[in-house]
């Protein structure tokens, strides 16, 4: 079970909103997922916490089914852009702290973040199951799946390791990844080598099992 459980709300059941759903679930989050088709709600109720069949443009049926108490809401509605706006404008007037929208176009994004939405996601470059990794902690930045199983995972400095070296936190032998560069600010290390100190907002670019990564990261 992830240690920081969290409670998200999905609106908008197309194939990324339900890949996010879904990869949420599978990860031991409760997922209240919304759409306006029923025959998507029922298909995919066995599977979420929870599935409503409702008009998340309509702002009573937010409130009635208490979208500010959620942690996180990801707005995955599909090709009506207007709707995909409202909503995200309406969550975040609910009080919900992290917004997250799926958006059409580079300019559709800008107007996203100016009604309030915390991050833009794009579903051409951005895949579901991506996100519902990259959802569940504040540490990890990005997230890609290479093959079934392996990724690349950028992470943030903990700050016990500030200070050390590759060779002293040892990755490899600890949780079987690699380091394979390191970021800092806006320079990049290509090629880390063992005695390279960790700094304060270094990201890691590490790669391994999925496990592994997840192993180190709750580590």
């Amino acid at each position: 079970m992830p240690r920081n459980r969290k409670d998200f709300l999905v609106i908008g059941l197309g194939r990324f909103g339900e890949s996010v759903a879904r990869g949420l679930v599978e990860r031991g989050h409760e997922v209240l997922a919304i759409d306006l088709d029923e025959n998507i709600v029922r298909e995919l109720s066995p599977i979420v916490t929870h599935a409503i069949q409702a008009d998340a443009t309509d702002e009573s049926a937010l409130e009635s089914i208490g979208a500010g108490n959620f942690d996180v809401a990801i707005v995955a509605i599909g090709d009506d852009v207007h709707a995909n706006t409202l909503v995200t404008l309406m969550l975040k007037e609910l009080g919900v702290p992290c917004v997250i929208s799926k958006s059409k176009s580079k300019v559709h994004g800008k107007i996203l973040k100016k009604v309030g939405a915390d991050r833009v996601v794009f579903p051409e470059w951005d895949m579901g199951s991506r996100l519902a990794n990259s959802l569940l902690t504040s540490n990890v930045q990005d997230y890609l799946e290479l093959a079934p199983n392996y990724s690349i995972m950028e992470i943030k400095a903990k700050n016990k390791w500030v200070g050390q070296t590759l060779a002293e936190l040892n990755f490899r032998a600890r949780f079987g990844v690699n380091v394979v560069a390191i970021m800092r600010n806006s320079d990049i290390n290509p090629s880390p080598i063992a005695e390279d100190e960790i700094s304060e907002g270094d990201i890691l670019v590490v790669i391994g099992h999925n496990d592994d990564l997840e192993k180190m990261e709750e580590k």
